[in-house]
C-alpha cells in the first residue's frame, strides 16, 4: 500500500491564515442525493464525506484512521471485530450519537433499498455491546473489514425516523434526499439539486479544525469550458476537472495552478451477458454472451491511441480490474489486451457477427472525457465489421438504464473504496444475488463458478501470499473470459486559484475540511 502515497499529488500546509472565506467549487456531476445509503457512487459519497462520518475514514494518504470509532480489534479467532465508539459527540441537530445510531445504521445501509448493502455481505450480526461499544460478526473471517466500511456514514435514528427516511428511496426520494444531518465538518444549509448545494462548517463538529471556510457553495457545471472560464475569471476557486486539453495553458497562468495525479479508477467496457432481448430494447444483445465477441472488442479498440489523443498523454494503460497502486494487484495479469485490428476482424467473423448491431451506452458527464472515448471505441468497432451506435447520456439518466438491463455494451469506471482488488471482484465479477448482496454493479450479469468460491476465501484469507495467489487466479479468469475490457486508469486533474491550498487524494473525493484560502 506504500505505493498510494505517490498519488498524493499536493498537500495542504496546516498553518492557517487569520482570516475566515467563503469558499466556492464546480464539478461537472452534483450528487444525486443527499442521502449517504441511497447511490454509491463517488460523487455522492465523495460530497458527503465531509457532511457525514463512519466509524472509520481515510486520512491524506488513504489509511484508514479512527473517525466514531476510536479503536477497533479482532472478535476471537477471526469471529468479527469490536468497534468502541467516539463519545461526547453529537449530530448536527444537536441529538446524541451512540450505538443505537450504528445499529440503525447498519440496517438500514444494508436493507434490500439500499446501494450500499454489498459492503455488509460478510457481516452475519451486529449486536450493541453498551452504548458506546458495537460488534460486527463476520461469517468468515475478514481482515480487511474496517477499511471496507471506512465510505459508509451514520445517519441519526431518530432524525430519520421522525423525518419518514427510515429507509432509502432511490427512486422517488424522501427528506433524507435533499436535507442531512450528519456528525461531520460540515453541515447543508442549502440544497438545490442541479444549481447549488451550500455548506457551512458545524461548530459542535468534535474534531480539530484545520481549515478556514466560513461557507462553501458546490455549484455544477457540466461544460468543461465553462468550468474553466468561471475559474479563470475567479467566480469559482476551484474545479473539478481540468479539460486535458488545457492544462498547459493553466499551467502558465499565475492566478491558477493545475493539481494532477492519478486516481484509484480504472475505466473499461461492459458487456450484457445474459440471454434475451433488454428491457429497453437495445440491440443484438446475445452477441456478447460469445466470448470471442467480447474478445473482438478488446483487440478492436486502441487504448494508446486513446490515450495519446484524447487524454493528451494524461492516463495509464490497464489491463485489469484495479491499478498497480491497489492492494492485490496481479502482476502477473500485467500485460494488457493488445491492439489488433486483424485479430479482431477475424475474431468477429469466427464469432459470426460481422455487420451485428448493438449500443454502447455512455455517459456525457461522468468520466473525464467520456463521451469522447466513446465516439473513438465507436468508430474503431466499426473498423473491424461491427455496427455500433452511441447512446450517451447524462449520469443521472446513465444508471437507471444500466440497471433497467437497456444496453448491449457500456462505459464502467470503477474505484475500489477499500483500495484492495476484492473489492471489484465483490462488486463487478461475483454472480448477482441479492440474498448474498454480491454483484450489486455486475450489469452484465458476469457468472463464474471458480470466481464465486474464490471470493469468499480471498475475503478471509490472512496469509499475504496465499492470498494474493488466489487474486491472481481471478484475475487470470476475468482475463481469459474477457469479462470486461479494462482500457485506463483515470487521471486526476484539478484546477485551484493559486491561494487555495488542499489536498488531492487518489480516490478524487475532495475534502473540504483540509481546505485553506489564503
Amino acid at each position: 500500500m506504500h505505493r498510494l502515497t505517490t498519488a498524493i499529488a499536493f498537500s495542504a500546509s496546516l498553518a492557517l491564515p487569520a482570516a475566515a472565506e467563503d469558499f466556492t467549487w464546480a464539478v461537472t456531476t452534483d450528487p444525486q442525493t443527499m442521502d449517504p445509503h441511497a447511490v454509491n457512487s463517488a460523487p455522492v459519497l465523495g460530497f458527503l464525506n465531509n457532511v457525514y462520518e463512519g466509524l472509520v475514514r481515510r486520512g491524506k494518504d488513504m489509511t484508514v484512521e479512527p473517525a466514531l470509532a476510536t479503536s477497533w480489534e479482532p472478535i476471537g479467532n477471526g469471529e468479527g471485530w469490536r468497534f468502541t465508539l467516539r463519545q461526547g459527540v453529537t449530530f448536527q441537530d444537536g441529538a446524541e450519537f451512540n450505538a443505537d445510531d450504528v445499529i440503525f445504521s447498519y440496517e438500514r445501509a444494508s436493507n434490500e433499498a439500499s446501494d450500499t448493502r454489498s459492503w455488509f455481505a460478510p457481516v452475519s450480526e451486529v449486536v450493541k455491546v453498551d452504548d458506546f461499544t458495537v460488534d460486527f460478526m463476520t461469517s468468515a473471517p475478514n481482515p480487511i473489514f474496517p477499511g471496507s466500511i471506512a465510505n459508509w456514514m451514520i445517519m441519526d435514528s431518530g432524525w430519520t425516523e421522525a423525518n419518514n427516511a427510515a429507509l432509502p428511496d432511490k427512486e422517488s426520494g424522501n427528506f433524507a434526499t435533499l436535507n442531512a444531518n450528519g456528525t461531520g465538518a460540515f453541515r447543508v444549509t442549502a440544497r438545490e439539486p442541479g444549481l447549488r448545494t451550500v455548506l457551512e462548517p458545524f461548530e459542535g463538529w468534535w474534531g480539530d479544525v484545520e481549515h478556514n471556510i466560513t461557507k462553501a457553495t458546490l455549484t455544477p457545471i457540466q461544460n468543461p469550458a465553462t468550468a474553466l472560464a468561471a475559474l479563470l475569471s475567479g467566480d469559482v476557486d476551484f474545479i473539478n476537472p481540468v479539460p486535458i486539453q488545457d492544462v498547459a495553458r493553466l499551467q502558465g497562468n499565475s492566478d491558477v495552478r493545475v493539481i494532477q495525479g492519478i486516481e484509484a479508477r480504472v475505466i473499461m467496457l461492459g458487456f450484457d451477458q445474459q440471454a434475451g432481448p433488454a428491457e429497453g430494447g437495445g440491440g443484438t444483445t446475445d452477441i456478447f454472451l460469445n466470448p470471442k465477441a467480447r474478445e473482438a472488442v478488446a483487440k478492436a479498440v486502441n487504448v494508446p491511441a486513446i490515450l495519446q489523443t484524447i487524454m493528451r498523454g494524461n492516463a495509464e494503460v490497464a489491463s485489469q480490474l484495479v491499478s498497480p497502486a491497489m492492494r492485490g494487484y496481479s502482476e502477473a495479469a500485467a500485460a494488457p489486451y493488445a491492439f489488433d485490428q486483424e485479430a479482431a476482424k477475424a475474431l468477429v467473423a469466427e464469432a459470426g457477427i460481422e455487420g451485428a448491431t448493438f449500443d454502447l451506452k455512455c455517459p456525457n458527464n461522468r468520466y473525464l472525457n467520456d463521451e469522447a472515448v466513446c465516439q473513438a471505441i465507436t468508430a474503431m468497432l466499426a473498423q473491424v465489421g461491427l455496427n455500433p451506435t452511441l447512446d450517451a447520456m447524462p449520469v443521472q439518466n446513465y444508471w437507471p438504464e444500466l440497471r433497467a438491463d437497456n444496453f448491449d455494451m457500456y462505459l464502467l469506471g470503477w474505484s475500489p473504496g477499500t483500495f484492495d482488488a476484492e473489492h471489484p471482484i465483490r462488486f463487478l465479477a461475483s454472480t448477482p444475488n441479492e440474498e448474498k448482496k454480491l454483484g450489486s454493479w455486475n450489469f452484465g450479469g458476469f457468472s463464474n463458478a471458480r470466481v464465486d468460491e474464490l471470493l469468499p476465501m480471498i475475503q478471509s484469507e490472512i496469509d499475504d501470499a496465499k492470498r494474493q495467489a488466489m487474486l491472481d487466479e481471478v484475475a487470470g479468469i476475468l482475463q481469459d473470459e474477457v469479462a470486461y475490457v479494462p482500457l485506463y486508469v483515470q487521471p486526476l486533474v484539478w484546477g485551484a486559484r493559486s491561494h487555495v491550498e488542499l489536498t488531492q487524494r487518489p480516490d478524487n473525493f475532495f475534502i473540504l475540511r483540509w481546505v485553506t484560502v489564503n
